[in-house]
Parts: structure tokens; C-alpha cells; sequence
């Protein structure tokens, strides 16, 4: 490499010339585990590239020195704007920097390994090519619309340009992330290879400089012609899963591209598409709220060194079942233990359903499915790093089962259960040394589900619940520390909240009724399709577990569960399921007074719940129903929602 006068070099990039003349631009922020785009790193980004350009290289490779490419803007700056035109002159600068580099009269070539969200797909697209490792960490995404806002910096301009209307909008519009291969298929990227050859490829591919594909006659045709019927049938979509009034973002997406075409700065005053508009208002302060939020229970799972490798879970029912496959899917080792064959079968067979969804990749598949051993006689729980009870609520069968697992299990390992109503004390009673066990609560269905409780009975070790804590993240999943009282978090505002729905179906209301006006607040579902998804015997146990005879038993419940009508998983509960949906009937007229009617239970539990110390703080109640109940995201949790929010709304 041929070393370049330090007065060139910045704090975040360094950048060398290789004997082909080929520039090596390495983005390496300082201090922080990820690179992301702080006003600063464009601004020395922009020094980079003007300073590459005098050189006149061949080409220009852009790579990271850490484990993944660039994680997007720095969403600290957001924080820090005092108005929607400080929002805008952020926008203008990542604008310009990226334009600057989609200008270079060389080719130029982003070298992606890992994460490459938001801003980095944004200076990916601003590259002439794309070359990605094939490995399952890389996944691409724009996730901007998740923060309520969207990919200013050229993303909406030039991913339909590059892979077509159809897969741009399935990015843009929901944050999904694609891995390599998939972002191959589509387009995004050019070369998806293995680690040994990628930094060669990226090479060749510069410098060999083929002209770049264009987009087929239907693409063509869809970002022309028909961009007006494309926006329309894609507003459609969005309307069933998002309001308007509440989540603004992707319809002003769909708006800048259909008028603008995908100019922030063209836009600029039209409500309907603007940057400005999107900043101004309050979905986005809250969603942002969230994005922290969510880092706070990530963080939740760092500080200890336990790294887990082998886990055994006991009960392979649904809950049991799907537990030891995110395990194995997350690279772990996992035995599952059950009373025979065909109690295990079934969830190996959902397990293999859920990586043909997920990896998409038959060897990737084959190996998780090697990793989930059937296991009868239980003697995985000899070698288990975590051993995981999730067999049904009986609370005498647990300290059996636990009293079994202790004698087996290695010193250090822990001793968990997935009780949802049970009290760890009661449980802890079989154990010898009871500050093993620690709660670690899942939620239904938990492939989907990011919250898991961790719950600390007055007993419990501290380093156990903070290795219980860092085996959650392991699994990519968020860890909510609790104190084990009855329902813990989650159930325990839920339960008034969906008995007083059953109480007033029982009173005659309809329950489309009810979940229309849940989801109108903002709930991803109403109570009465969250019941039959759930399942309504598990309702119904939880519901006397946690009410100790303080309420009446719903009469639906109980008449639905007595003729074994539970829901989803029997195809009929209180509404009927056909291919995974709920068939409803239409809902009856309805004011502000239902809704409000509906909610103040929850409220209200939500608010005991941190008065009496179940969470830490307020903000880890309202991380915790966000994302363990879905409470409507734009609002930014139940506990904002009635300190700041409530009246304004």
C-alpha cells in the first residue's frame, strides 16, 4: 500500500492506494462498537473523498474495520435538533456527501460485511457496486421508517432505480432486512461470496468496472408509466397494518417518490412528503424514544461473561417447542426433552417449518435442525449451560421436575423456568440451593416475540439473573429484568385489561367491536383476536392464577374452553380462523368512550406496577409493553402516553 501524507487522514477514515492504484477507504469510528454517521463522519467522509478524487486512482473500494459495515446515522444526532430545517440541514449534508461519491469519475465499490442499515445502504446505493459477505450476520435494511421517518439521503431515489419498485417498497416501507443472497436476487447487491475471497472480489469487480444492469421492461414500466397505480396498491397495504394519523412515514415515502422522485428538497413545504413534516411530528419523537428504549434492553444483557453453548429445555409443547428452536437457530446446542417421541415430533417439525422461513438455505437449515436433539430420557441437562422448565402451570409438577433437575445439572448452571403466573418462591421451595433458580419468561409465539422477562425472586443470585440476562441477548432477544410477583410485567397488566373486555362481551358488546376500538388506540390487536392467538385455556389459567378469586370467571371463556374451542391452534375460539386469520364479522358504531373504557384498566396496572417496584423505572415498564404487548408505538408507552401524552391525544 502506498502510504498517504497523515495530514489527509481523519479521525473516523483512513485510506491508502494499493499497487494496482486501486483506493482502500477503511470507515473505523472511534470509540464506539459500530460505525454510524455523526455530522462529523460525513463531513470527514466528504474530506476523504475529495482527497481520493485529486489522487485519481483506478477505483475505490469502501470497507469497515469492525464486525459490521455501517449501522446508519447516528441517531444520537436526531436528539440534539431543535427544529424540522435543523432536521433538513443534517439531511442536506448526507445528501451531498453521497452525491459526491456517486459522482467519482472512477468506479467504486462498497465492500459489505455484517449490518449495513439505513445511511449505509444509502452509500452502498451511492457506490457503482456492491459486493456483500455471505455469511447470515449480513443483513441489509432501511429501517428509517421504523423511527418514523425515512431514507433521505438518496434512498428513496435510487433503490427502486437499482432493484425496482416491487422490492424497494418491501424494504422501505417496513425495515425488513434482507440477508446477502436475498439482496443478490433482487439486485442490491452484485457479488455475495464467502470471507476468503471477499476483499478480492471487491477487487476485480472494480477494477474490471462491467457496465451496470439494467432494470427489466416491467421495472421499467412500474417506475413510469404505472408509478401512479404502483403508489396506489401499495397505500393499500399499508393502510391495513398502519394509520395514517399514526404512523405518517410510509405513505409520505410512497408520496416523495410518486411526486418528487425522491427528492427531500423538491418536497420541501408539501406535508403530504416532507422531511419536515415527518420531524414535526410526534410519532417520530416517540418512535425514536423507542429505538432507545430498545438499546437500554440490550444493554440490559452486557456485563457478564457467561457465554452459553449447550441448552435444555424441558417440555415440548408449543411454548417449550419453539423456545429450543430459536435456541439452535441462534447457534446453540440444544437437547428437548419430553415424555416420548410424539410429544417431541411436532416441534421438531414446526422447528424445521420456521428455518425453511427464516434461513432460506438448506444446509443452513440442516445444520439448526442437527443442533435440536430429541431427548427423552432428559440427560441433557448434564452437559446444559441453561436448563429451561417450560411444562405446563402445576406448580407441584415444577418443584418435582426442578427438584430432578438440580440433583443433574452442572454447578454453574442455570436453572430456569418459563412460568407465567407461578411465584419463583413457590417453585424454589424443591431446590436445596434456591438462589439458582432464576424466571426466564417467554412470550407467545416466540419466534416473533423480542421480550423476555427476567425474573429475580427475593432468593435469586444476581449473577444468575445476569447470566439468565446475557443468555437472552445471546439469543438476539431483549432481556427486561423483573420481580417475581404474580403475572411479573406483562401478564399483570394484561389481565385486567382483558378481563374487562370479556366482561363487557359477556354484557353483550360484539368482540369485533372491541378490537376495532383497540385498534383504532393503536394495539396491533384486539383483545379478542390477542385471546384466540394466545390461546384461550392459557387466558383462562392465567386469568384465576393471577385474580386468586378477586373476579368472576368470563362465562365466553369458560363456556369456549369446556367444549374445546381454544382458539387459533383448534381453529375456532371466539372468532373462527381460516389459513392463519381471524374471520370477523363487522363491527358495530362505537365513540372515545368505549376506547377509553377499554384502556384505563391497562393504564392503571401499568402505573401500580412501577409503583410497586415490578420494574426499575417507568421507562423500563413502557419498554416492556411495548414490546412485550405491542401498546401502540406512537404513543411511546403506556406510562408516557398518560404523563405527557394523554390529554394532546
Amino acid at each position: 500500500m502506498e502510504r498517504i501524507d497523515p495530514q489527509v487522514l481523519a479521525k473516523h477514515w483512513r485510506w491508502e492506494i494499493d499497487r494496482d492504484r486501486l483506493a482502500w477507504l477503511t470507515f473505523d469510528k472511534q470509540g464506539e462498537s459500530a460505525n454510524t454517521f455523526s455530522r462529523q463522519a460525513l463531513e470527514e467522509l466528504r474530506g476523504a473523498l475529495r482527497a481520493i478524487g485529486a489522487a485519481q486512482p483506478k477505483g475505490l473500494v469502501i470497507r469497515s474495520a469492525k464486525d459490521n459495515f455501517i449501522a446508519g446515522a447516528d441517531v444520537e444526532e436526531f436528539t440534539r435538533f431543535k427544529s424540522p430545517q435543523e432536521a433538513m440541514a443534517f439531511v442536506r449534508l448526507g445528501w451531498d456527501v453521497f452525491q459526491e461519491l456517486s459522482e467519482l469519475p472512477f468506479p467504486t465499490t462498497a465492500m459489505v460485511n455484517g449490518f449495513c442499515m439505513g445511511g449505509g445502504v444509502e452509500l452502498a446505493l451511492a457506490c457503482r457496486y456492491r459486493v456483500a459477505l455471505d455469511e447470515p450476520k449480513t443483513r441489509f435494511a432501511l429501517p428509517e421508517v421504523m423511527l418514523g421517518i425515512m431514507p433521505a439521503w438518496h434512498g428513496v431515489q435510487w433503490l427502486p432505480k437499482l432493484v425496482g419498485p416491487a422490492a424497494a417498497f418491501d424494504m422501505l416501507l417496513t425495515g425488513k432486512s434482507l440477508d446477502a443472497r436475498r439482496a443478490k436476487r433482487i439486485g442490491l447487491v452484485d457479488q455475495a461470496v464467502p470471507l476468503r475471497i471477499l476483499e478480492n472480489t471487491a477487487r476485480l469487480v472494480t477494477l474490471e468496472a462491467t457496465p451496470r444492469r439494467r432494470l427489466g421492461f416491467i421495472n421499467r414500466l412500474m417506475a413510469g408509466p404505472l408509478r401512479g397505480l404502483v403508489v396506489a396498491q401499495a397505500r393499500k397495504q399499508v393502510a391495513r397494518k398502519a394509520r395514517r394519523e399514526h404512523y405518517p412515514a410510509p405513505y409520505a415515502i410512497l408520496e416523495l417518490w410518486r411526486k418528487y422522485g425522491g427528492d427531500p428538497f423538491a418536497a420541501s413545504g408539501d406535508p403530504s412528503a416532507s422531511v419536515e413534516a415527518l420531524f414535526a411530528h410526534p410519532t417520530t419523537a416517540n418512535l425514536i424514544r423507542i429505538f432507545f428504549l430498545q438499546e437500554r434492553l440490550k444493554g440490559l444483557g452486557k456485563g457478564a461473561e457467561f457465554k452459553p453453548r449447550h441448552v435444555h429445555v424441558v417440555g415440548a409443547g408449543v411454548m417449550g417447542g419453539d423456545i429450543a428452536a430459536i435456541c439452535a437457530m441462534r447457534g446453540l446446542t440444544v437437547t428437548l426433552q419430553d415424555t416420548g417421541p410424539d410429544r417431541l415430533a411436532p416441534a421438531v417439525k414446526r422447528a424445521g417449518e420456521l428455518y425453511r422461513r427464516r434461513l432460506r438455505d438448506e444446509r443452513r437449515v440442516r445444520d439448526a435442525l442437527d443442533r435440536l436433539i430429541p431427548d427423552v430420557a432428559g440427560t441433557g441437562a448434564r452437559q446444559a449451560d441453561v436448563i429451561i422448565e417450560a411444562i405446563f402451570e402445576n406448580l407441584p409438577a415444577k418443584r418435582e421436575l426442578f427438584a430432578k433437575l438440580e440433583a443433574m445439572a452442572k454447578p454453574d448452571a442455570i436453572l430456569a423456568t418459563n412460568t407465567s403466573s407461578l411465584k419463583l418462591a413457590d417453585i424454589a421451595t424443591a431446590l436445596k440451593d434456591p438462589s439458582r433458580l432464576v424466571g426466564i419468561h417467554f412470550f407467545n409465539p416466540v419466534p416473533l416475540l423480542q421480550l423476555v422477562e427476567v425474573v429475580h425472586g427475593a432468593q435469586t443470585r444476581p449473577q444468575i439473573a445476569k447470566n439468565a440476562a446475557a443468555f437472552v441477548r445471546y439469543i438476539d432477544k431483549l432481556p427486561l429484568p423483573v420481580k417475581d410477583s404474580p403475572g411479573f410485567l406483562v401478564n399483570r397488566v394484561l389481565g385486567p385489561y382483558m378481563q374487562d373486555a370479556f366482561r363487557l362481551i359477556d354484557e353483550g358488546v360484539k368482540p369485533e367491536t372491541i378490537d376495532a376500538a383497540m385498534e383504532e388506540f393503536g394495539m396491533p390487536m384486539g383483545p379478542a383476536e390477542l385471546a384466540d392467538t394466545v390461546g384461550l385455556d392459557i387466558c383462562l389459567h392465567a386469568g384465576k392464577s393471577l385474580a386468586k378469586g378477586a373476579a368472576s370467571v368470563p362465562k365466553l371463556l369458560a363456556t369456549k374452553v369446556e367444549a374445546g374451542q381454544l382458539g387459533k391452534k383448534t381453529g375456532q375460539g371466539i372468532y373462527r380462523w381460516e389459513k392463519g386469520r381471524a374471520v370477523k364479522g363487522r363491527p358495530d358504531a362505537y365513540g372515545p368512550e368505549l376506547i377509553e373504557q377499554l384502556i384505563a384498566p391497562y393504564l392503571s396496572e401499568a402505573q401500580r406496577a412501577v409503583e410497586e417496584g415490578i420494574v426499575a423505572d417507568a421507562d423500563l415498564a413502557d419498554a416492556g409493553l411495548i414490546f412485550g404487548t405491542g401498546f401502540a408505538p406512537f404513543r411511546g408507552g403506556p406510562l408516557h402516553y398518560l404523563a405527557h401524552g394523554k390529554a394532546a391525544q
